[in-house]
């Protein structure tokens, strides 16, 4: 078991490693691009108002729409991923999803239709939380499952490259689509990123569709082992793993969702950089990201996943303040290295994350449980973030202070959930006792 695979295996060991980051990224590209517009548009064109940050504050209200619907996709998708197999709904979740996003790149503006616009908004992003909420959790299985026991922090930090790589694709996009449509941009080069999804979509089902099914999977279904109620079980015997993955993701996904999202408003709304300089940020440190989550994954393989993701979660307690004093200084170099090192450290936590999360349930229930706890963090810590963080800085009268001691306390719980749960393995191995 703990031999590395040789010859075909090794190649399919790659081949469901590479198809759960392509699928991923693509997903995350796709709901992460939302949150680049909620900043950056939505504002203006779906939630006009007289006060910039009241616009920003309905805009980010729908970003955290989408998070509110994927406990209930983690629930739905996870329950017959555990029952007819992984790579079907995966397929699923990556198509639907792509529909939702081309979508929203066809709707009408508030100017246009009303209120009809913003109802249409809320819709498509809530469809698009509730499959991406059975998307993340499937694409881990894929390459865990796939993968030698002793090389399951690497091949599963394989899956998390997609939301760096998703990030750098959806800023990237919009720095394009500014580039083409110049003074158009809020007239119809915002619609531009969205129309791409048909493309990169069509890209991952031809991956994925080529992808053989879990073997850990296939094992249990050939005996008969399968759960007949997996979220039923998962909840009467996973319940402890599942609240604990929730508070380790809960403060990772705080902090990032107040990069991806939040700081884009800030820098051009408080601090004055223009668009770009928070648009470099963003890919610098999405860069720094994917080497970051390929160097944690590797050493969470040779010193544990507790011990390395202990590590990242107390430096996202450590770094919240100094963060917001280099953004504070509104100089575009200091601008940037404060996101790329928010974003590089912040890996710590992430790129081990996959192996952690599987490896605390069994298997016939691995799918609910993973989704389950890793989308109830991603609600109350990234779909709240932006809209926390908004609020404080208008009732603080636009100090960033309390924003950093917000980042602080999530980090926190990460940390507390961490120490609680120690090596993960001990409890999926008490489980098939």
């Amino acid at each position: 078991m703990a031999s590395a695979p040789a010859g075909p295996d090794r190649v399919a060991v790659r081949k469901a490693a590479f198809a759960s980051a392509v699928g991923n990224t693509i997903e995350l590209y796709d709901f992460l691009i939302y949150g680049t517009a909620a900043a950056v548009v939505f504002n203006k064109l779906f939630f006009p108002s007289g006060d910039p940050w009241v616009g920003a504050l309905l805009a980010f209200a729908t970003f955290g729409a989408g998070f509110l619907a994927r406990p209930l996709g983690a629930a739905v998708i996870g329950h017959f991923g555990d029952l007819v197999g992984r790579k079907r709904m995966l397929v699923i979740t990556l198509s639907v999803t792509g529909v939702c996003t081309a979508l929203i790149g066809l709707l009408p503006t508030y100017h246009q239709v009303g209120v009809w616009a913003p109802l249409l908004l809320v819709t498509l992003r809530v469809i698009q939380g509730f499959f991406l909420g059975g998307e993340q959790g499937g694409a881990v299985l894929m390459a865990v499952e796939h993968a030698p026991p002793h090389r399951h922090g690497w091949y599963g930090g394989w899956t998390f490259l997609g939301s760096p790589t998703g990030m750098f694709l959806a800023t990237g996009a919009f720095a394009g689509a500014t580039a083409i449509s110049g003074d158009q941009f809020l007239t119809w080069g915002w619609r531009l990123p969205f129309l791409v999804s048909l493309v990169l979509v069509g890209v991952g089902l031809y991956v994925r569709l080529r992808l053989a099914e879990s073997p850990e999977f296939a094992k249990i279904r050939q005996r008969g082992e399968r759960a007949r109620l997996p979220v039923a079980e998962a909840f009467a015997r996973s319940w402890r793993q599942i609240v604990l993955s929730a508070g380790v993701n809960l403060g990772f996904n705080t902090f990032i969702f107040i990069l991806t999202t939040f700081l884009l408003t800030y820098g051009t709304e408080k601090l004055g950089a223009t668009r770009d300089v928070m648009l470099l940020g963003s890919l610098c440190g999405s860069a720094a990201q994917i080497a970051g989550i390929l160097l944690f994954s590797h050493l969470s393989d040779r010193l544990g996943r507790t011990q390395v993701m202990l590590g990242g979660g107390i430096f996202l307690a450590v770094y919240a303040f100094p963060m917001f004093w280099l953004l504070d200084t509104a100089n575009p170099a200091l601008i940037v290295l404060a996101m790329t090192l928010g974003y590089a450290g912040s890996a710590a936590v992430f790129g081990p994350m996959a192996a952690f999360c599987a490896e605390l349930f069994a298997t016939k229930v691995r799918y609910t449980g993973v989704s389950l706890g890793y989308q109830s963090g991603s609600v109350l810590g990234g779909g709240l973030s932006p809209v926390v963080a908004t609020a404080l800085l208008s009732f603080s009268g636009g100090a960033s202070w309390p924003i950093a001691a917000y980042l602080v306390a999530g980090a926190l719980v990460t940390v507390i959930c961490l120490v609680i749960t120690g090596e993960p393995t001990r409890w999926a191995e008490s489980e098939r006792e």
